[in-house]
């Protein structure tokens, strides 16, 4: 199994800001919102894979969201806001991800992830051989219908 390492070189002040301070981007202004390419989300930080695109859905929210993780995350209690969420962070990086909800979509299991986009980092399904993500290409087929 791959190493995951935390690398914040080269990160914007924003995506610093989300997964360092726990800071969250603007809704609707994420590159990943409304984006539906086949492939991966990994942490920007690290690398280290955390959703595919088979389990994204539109929550009409502002962020990407998602209705599984493919990668085990840490989970926190955030009572930062007037009303208690849980928080989602990278297991290796400890990056700040986003939250988790339990107003998705009944058949996709109930969850929401909800996620900056500002956290992720995309790998298209047809560079994850090269890039090392082989292993988790059955996680973004299993939404194919064929």
């Amino acid at each position: 199994m791959a190493e995951y390492k935390k690398n914040l070189e080269g990160l914007s002040s924003e995506e610093l800001d989300v997964t360092q301070n726990a800071a969250t981007e603007r809704p609707f202004s994420g590159k990943y919102d409304d984006f539906y390419q086949k492939g991966i989300y990994v942490d920007i930080t690290s690398g280290e894979p955390l959703f595919s695109s088979a389990k994204k859905y539109d929550a009409g929210c502002g962020w990407p969201s998602f209705s599984e993780p493919i990668a085990k995350l840490k989970e926190k209690r955030d009572t930062r806001l007037s009303r208690e969420r849980t928080e989602v962070r990278s297991e290796n990086a400890d990056s700040h991800l986003g939250h988790v909800f339990t107003d998705g979509p009944q058949e996709l299991g109930g969850l929401r992830y909800c996620i900056n986009s500002a956290a992720l980092k995309f790998v298209p399904y047809d560079e994850m051989d090269e890039k090392g993500y082989s292993d988790y290409k059955k996680y973004v087929e299993e939404g194919d219908a064929e």
